[in-house]
């Protein structure tokens, strides 16, 4: 798993509302307030967003019980995860990447509205394999 190249413009637009969002809240509430917040400002940009959307889980090739409820998906191809902690750890960054190998999503974004300054991360993976 490798950062993605300096930018495209679909992560840039993320980053972009991301930003505003954590100009206008700051930091210290839940991750379903910037989860809102952000949605609202997806929609002022015109930028084209799923919430919550499940993507199922695979094991050797079979599905599981169990699904993965992204807290975005945007341009139906970047999977965007948010969290309000005071910093990232290797934790979190794990957890993208392990949804991205695990959906089959190539690209994704891990947000984070918790510290001083809006922290992101770019996530690329690899094309999924046929199950």
């Amino acid at each position: 798993m490798e950062e993605a190249p300096s930018r495209d413009e679909e992560t840039f637009a993320i980053i972009g509302a991301a930003m505003a969002v954590h100009g206008e809240l700051g930091r210290g509430f839940l991750e379903q307030v910037y989860q809102e917040a952000l949605e609202t400002e997806f929609l002022l940009r015109e930028l084209p967003y799923r919430r919550e959307v499940m993507l199922p889980i695979f094991y050797r090739g079979k599905p599981m019980q169990i699904v993965y409820r992204a807290d975005f998906v945007c341009f139906d191809k970047v999977l965007v995860e948010l969290k309000a902690l005071n910093r990232l750890s290797g934790t979190e960054e794990a957890q993208i990447i392990n949804y991205l190998k695990a959906s089959g999503m190539r690209k994704g974004m891990l947000l984070n509205f918790g510290a001083s300054r809006l922290e992101y991360k770019r996530f690329v993976g690899r094309e999924k394999k046929e199950r």
